[in-house]
């Protein structure tokens, strides 16, 4: 049974700029340790001359898996504190990269920490957070006759539609939440008059964006 879980929605980039350090720092939404460690190992050969390529991630859906590395940056102060954004937001299979270009000037443990914890929080309001909310794939197949009522009821409904297929009948292919599947059932069940196929298909996971 799949657990509902909150993830960043897309890979981003940010640049923050402190007392002349370049920190330049990118997130990713990953499914595996080896992608993560992949992403990690692509920042660093593309900064290769950089200072420091401080990575952290989280993976599973209670934070299983935690890792980072502060990269040479005084313990404590780089690796950790990015950890710690992920944490609070409660996002897991993410990862993050901060590379750091050192300007000149020691900004000391303080410094570091607001640093790397800032580029990795920028980062993350950058790429966004989504749910992901396990729901149901559904194939409702319908005579002709009925088709135009269904995909309007789907339609009205609010229920996402991932593909309709025109054979000798009409099957709609839909992905419902738990909340949404008896009310459409019923809803076609009527239309119909109970003539309809209702194909249960796999468990998936549907992103919904904070907020909405």
């Amino acid at each position: 049974m799949l657990v509902e879980y909150k993830t960043v929605a897309t890979e981003a980039e940010i640049t923050l700029i402190e007392k002349k350090s370049k920190f330049i720092a990118r997130i990713k939404p990953v499914e595996t340790q080896e992608e993560a460690e992949a992403f990690i190992e692509a920042v660093r050969k593309e900064h290769w001359n950089a200072t420091h390529n401080v990575p952290a991630y989280i993976l599973g859906m209670n934070q299983e898996v935690q890792k980072y590395s502060d990269d040479n940056e005084p313990s404590g102060t780089a690796g950790l504190p990015i950890l710690e954004v992920l944490k609070s937001h409660e996002v897991v299979n993410c990862v993050v990269v901060v590379t750091r270009y050192f300007g000149g000037t020691l900004l000391g443990r303080g410094g570091l920490i607001r640093a790397y914890g800032g580029a990795a929080r920028e980062a993350l309001q950058t790429a966004g957070i989504v749910r992901m909310v396990p729901a149901r794939e559904i194939a409702v197949t319908v005579d002709y006759v009925h088709s135009g009522k269904v995909q309007n009821e789907i339609l009205t409904q609010g229920i996402n539609l991932v593909d309709t297929v025109y054979l000798e009948q009409v099957t709609f292919h839909v992905s419902v939440f738990p909340q949404e599947e008896e009310p459409l059932r019923q809803a076609i069940q009527e239309y119909t008059a109970n003539d309809f196929t209702w194909t249960v298909g796999e468990e998936i996971y549907r992103s919904i964006r904070n907020g909405e």
